[in-house]
Formats: structure tokens, sequence, C-alpha cells
């Protein structure tokens, strides 16, 4: 509690009363929905999910509305939020084989199993403002909004068949998986708790690394195996019953990169994997992880760790938003104690410099 502002608690208490009605806005203009909020800003109520560790749209687009649009400060709620919940299992492993395709696409192979589906994206637009968005009308839809139910196998199985890219590592149902929202963050780390950490991780942070290993610090310039953005059933395991319960689609991206390739003088050369998952439309997000997926992974397939994208320790003790921010913006509290501290020590340096050299034509004089 900022204890040290003049007016104490009536000063808060004012603060919020002035942060609500900023909040709120213009009173002529009509307020908000939640339903708007995750209808029409989705990409943001996305992120917000992803990096707050909650599949919920409608807590999501509460926490962006309470946060004014800052979606570090709803990604802070939405984590303080989830904390307070029970916790009564794990659910199966999602099949993201078996999604409901919405948009996918490869940058690897042109006619794959399935096709390409362009989906919803930015990535053919010419990023112009459209005037006609300010006419609150309503677009036509398309003939395909629904998703696509056909096979599409993975373009990472198409090369493990033939052998050209390395495997996925082998499913232990015995194996202990870490949980980052449990346990203090420890190193060396697996990598389940590597990729935790990176779904979690902030977008804009991923992003420069992943950036980086690209321009060559981390030597890491892959291709887009696959992007895929769909839906996925969640299953939960009860134990009572015996059986697997659906809980219900939920949407997800996911993205597999195919990067450069490795050998041995026992080994052929293949190509190695970067993996990223993220909750709703989230690509980019997914990429960047990808990307450092990869990256990190140097130790493992014996390559030099030089470039900051694959020091584990570095990217995941600094890639957490809430974190950063928390020790970011805690300068902004009463440090009076500290600097009066500071002050006293640099003013009594100051004069002891100040002394030294009044007393030194003395000295020369004297010699």
């Amino acid at each position: 509690m900022y204890v040290a502002v003049k007016g104490g608690e009536r000063a808060i208490d004012n603060a919020h009363r002035l942060l609500a009605h900023a909040r709120r806005g213009e009173r002529a203009v009509p307020e908000i929905s939640l339903e708007q909020i995750s209808e029409q800003l989705s990409l943001g109520v996305d992120r917000v999910m992803v990096e707050g560790s909650l599949y919920d749209r409608e807590l999501a687009a509460l926490a962006i509305k309470q946060a004014r649009g800052d979606l570090i400060e709803a990604i802070f709620l939405l984590r303080a939020f989830r904390a307070t919940l029970p916790r009564f299992g794990a659910t199966l492993p999602l099949d993201t084989g078996a999604m409901a395709v919405r948009r996918r696409i490869s940058s690897t192979f042109k006619d794959i199993p399935g096709g390409q589906i362009l989906g919803p994206t930015f990535d053919y637009t010419h990023r112009l403002l459209d005037p006609a968005l300010a006419e609150n009308s309503d677009p036509e839809l398309p003939a395909t909004a629904a998703p696509s139910d056909a096979p599409m196998p993975r373009v990472t199985d198409i090369l493990g068949r033939d052998g050209l890219i390395e495997g996925s590592p082998a499913a232990d149902d015995d194996a202990i998986v870490g949980d980052l929202t449990r346990d203090p963050l420890s190193f060396p780390a697996d990598r389940d708790l590597r990729l935790q950490n990176l779904a979690r991780g902030d977008e804009g942070f991923l992003l420069s690394l992943a950036y980086s290993s690209q321009r060559g610090y981390g030597r890491n310039h892959p291709f887009a195996g696959e992007i895929r953005f769909g839906e996925v059933e969640l299953e939960f395991f009860a134990e009572d019953a015996g059986f697997a319960v659906p809980l219900g689609p939920i949407a997800l991206t996911e993205t597999q990169m195919v990067n450069q390739f490795k050998g041995s003088a026992t080994e052929a050369p293949c190509f190695t994997r970067g993996y990223g998952l993220a909750f709703g439309q989230s690509e980019r997000k997914a990429m960047a992880m990808a990307l450092v997926d990869r990256a990190l992974r140097a130790r493992e397939l014996g390559e030099e760790a030089e470039a900051p994208a694959q020091d584990e320790e570095f990217v995941m003790s600094h890639s957490d938003n809430v974190q950063a921010t928390g020790f970011v913006e805690h300068l902004k509290l009463p440090h009076y104690v500290d600097f009066q501290s500071e002050l006293g020590l640099l003013r009594r340096l100051r004069q002891d410099f100040e002394d030294k050299a009044a007393d030194a034509p003395l000295k020369e004089a004297a010699e």
C-alpha cells in the first residue's frame, strides 16, 4: 500500500475512485460489455488466457476491462484469481492431431494431405486502416467458416515416416511432469518445464529472442513445418467413474518448426524440432515459443550454447511479464529511507573530495 503518500488511506481511496472513473470513460459512450471484448477483441483475450495460465474467456475479458486494456495488468489479475482456485487433477494429454481445424498452413510443402486452410489471418491484408470499420457494419459470413474435420496428418509426422526428422519423445504415463505453478523454478530444467515457462512467458520477450536466433544469435533459422488453429476436445479422467469424461473443446494454436539438421558418426543427418502451443489463435506467440524451444535444446543436441536464446537460466528467469512488471514497477513505491541514506553518503563523499581538493595547494606549498 502507498502508505507514505500524503493523505494516507483517504488519498488511496480517491485514487481508486479516479481509476474507476477513468476506466468508465465518457458517460455518453455506451459501456463496453464482456461479450464485446471476448468476441471482438478475441486475440487480446487469447493472449491474456495464455500468459495468465487460465482458459476462461469471460474471466479474461473481465480482466482486460478492469485493466483498461493493459494486457499485462490483465494477465496479472487472471494469475491472481487462478491462484485461489482448487485443483481437482490433470486432464488427459491433448490429441492435436484430431483438431477441428479452422486454419492450417505449412511453408514446407505446397500440397499436403488435408490441404492448406488460410482461415482468419492478417497475413494477406494490406495493413491499411479500413474506414469501413468505423461504420459498425456486419461483414458477410464466408461459406467456409465452419472448422474442417478432414484428416490432416502433421507435416512432422510425414517427415518422420521417412526418418527425415528426429522422433518425438516416447510417451511415459508414469513420468512425473513438473509444475511451475506449484514448485519453484530450478536449473537445469527439463523440456517439460521449459515449455511451461515459454507458454506463460511474455510474448514480446519471446518474440525478441526468436528474432535474435533467426539473425544468427543461436544459428536457428527454421521452416514453419506447420501452424494449425482450431478446437481440441479436452478430457478429464474421473477416478471414481473409472473412465475419461469429456469437458468440452478448447481453441488452440500449435506450431511445429523444422530446423537445421544434425548428424554424427553413428546417426544419419535429420531435421530437428521446435514446438509451440498456446490457447486461442496465438500464432505469433506459438511461433516464437517454438523458435526459443529449439534454441534451448542446444546442449541436448550437442551444440554450443553461446547466444542469449540458448541460455535456459537467462530465458526462463526473465520471460515472465508478471515478475518483470513487479520488479520494475516496485520502483514507484516509496524508497525514502534508502534514498536518504545514499544521499547522505554521497554528500559526505563530496565533502571529503572538496576537503582534499582544498588541502592540496597547502600540501604542495609545504613540500
